[in-house]
Parts: structure tokens; sequence; C-alpha cells
């Protein structure tokens, strides 16, 4: 979904020229936040809602009855449309890959690239060793985040304003410092395998990061937020071996290949369960 003008924005010397006016501040995403807040974007929710990956079925509403796109975009899911796995589970809908035994320094996702926790965290990175799981959302994915795993926040969300450059893989050859620039929002939780960060990144046409969350205690699967209109990723970091992610993420990921995963569905257990 939207290929074309990826490719001009990155792919060309006009496109490229522009960055300042496309990624350099919030008017566009604001602008187009404003759009897709409108009745008049009703239209655009059948074009999405046809894009194989939607899975419009699950809504908790029929398609006809959202009032505009970005109603439909944050959409809630049927009850039992997600339901909660055993062990940690996903925090969202989308294509995941993760990075073990990192340190504030590690470059990720690409070979080369300059993505760090050090940049991400905007230079006040934890000490030490993490594994880091990227959990990549396009725009047919639900676009509610969750909590992993049975835990308590620590402290308050800290915002770490920024861009909103694309996270498709287009913009993520091109640019790949896009997760260290665009807005972040951070926050510390703490669960029975330790310490952990979910970091919510925005992307190009996400305005907005809505945190929905309350209190400081929070059941796995509980909703922790959702994401306006764009593309978006959310990061889960733990100490490394603390937590044992699956096989087949793990394999894949050694591959250079994302897995698909649902948000809610198992993808690693605690290091203190003895398989």
């Amino acid at each position: 979904m939207g290929d074309k003008a990826l490719r001009f924005a990155y792919e060309t010397l006009l496109g490229r020229t522009l960055w300042p006016v496309l990624f350099g501040s919030r008017a566009i995403s604001a602008f187009m936040g404003r759009r897709y807040d409108s009745p008049r974007s009703r239209k655009d929710i059948a074009k999405l809602a046809a894009i194989p990956g939607c899975r419009a079925e699950e809504a908790e509403k029929p398609v006809e009855e959202y009032a505009c796109f970005n109603e439909f975009f944050t959409r809630r899911l049927k009850p039992g449309a997600r339901p909660v796995g055993d062990g940690i589970v996903s925090p969202a809908d989308g294509r995941l890959r993760v990075y073990l035994d990192a340190d504030a320094d590690t470059p990720f996702p690409l070979k080369g690239a300059k993505r760090s926790l050090r940049t991400i965290f905007d230079g006040d990175a934890p000490a030490g060793k993490y594994d880091i799981a990227v959990f990549r959302l396009a725009p047919v994915d639900y676009h509610r985040f969750h909590f992993p795993c049975d835990c308590t926040t620590v402290g308050e969300v800290r915002v770490v304003p920024g861009k909103y450059h694309s996270v498709n893989p287009i913009a993520l050859m091109r640019y790949p410092d896009v997760y260290a620039d665009n807005e972040r929002q951070i926050v510390k939780c703490r669960a029975d395998f330790g310490d952990f960060y979910l970091v919510d990144v925005g992307a190009f046409g996400v305005g907005t990061i809505v945190q929905t969350y309350s209190g400081d205690r929070h059941a796995k699967g509980e909703e922790k937020g959702f994401f306006k209109f764009g593309g978006s990723t959310v990061i889960f970091v733990a100490k490394a071996g603390a937590v044992r992610f699956d096989d087949d993420i793990v394999k894949n990921s050694s591959d250079g290949l994302e897995t698909r995963v649902l948000c809610c569905e198992k993808i690693a257990s605690s290091a203190l369960i003895v398989a």
C-alpha cells in the first residue's frame, strides 16, 4: 500500500529534495490525520478492507458502520479474535524479527545501519546486553498494541519527538535511521523475568500515538494503546537471555527473514520457565 508514493519519495531526486517538507515536520501527518478523521474519508475504508491481510471480518463492527477512515483504522476487534496465548505474546499484529545479545551500540535491523538502542533511546539506553524484538506494522494490520505479559509499568511514558519516515522496506533500505528519527514513546515495565521496555514508534502518516492504559499493573493481553493512520513499529527490549523466543522466530531472524505474527500470539517464554 502506497509503494508508488514511497518509491517517489525515496528513490527520486525530487522526492529526496522534498524530505524536509514530507518528513521534517508534523504538517503533512497532521493534514492526513484531519483528512482521515473526516466523514468524507469513509470511501477509503472499503479500499483498505479489500487489501489481503486486512481481516476486516474481525472488526468489532461491520465496515459500513465506521464514521471515518481513522475510526476503522484504529478499530477494536470482535471478542476472541486475538485469543491470549501462553508465555510471552506478541504486543501487536505485524512482521517480527529478533536481534539477540545486542548492546546499546549494536546496529539493527539492517546490517551496517546506524540504528541502535542508544539512538532509539535518545542517548539514554539501558546498560548491558539485550534481546530486541522489532514488530513492523503495515497499514492493513490491526493497529492497537497490547502488553505482552503480566507486568507493572515503572514511571511515565517518555516521549522522544521526531520525524515521520515510513517503516516500509523501501524506506528502510534507502534511509536506515528511521526508527531513531521517528517519534518514539518509551515505557519501562517489570515482569517475573525482569525489567523490559516497550517502544512505540510513529511513522509517515502517523500523526498520533495514543496510550490508552491507566494505572501501573497490567494483565497479559491488556490494551496499551493505538496508532492512527500509517505504518508503525513496536519494539520489545529485554535483558539478553531473560526470555526464550520461539525457535521458528529465531531461525527466520537469523536467515534475515521476518515472521508474520498476530497480537496476543505466543512468541516466547520466560527463561525462568523450564520447557
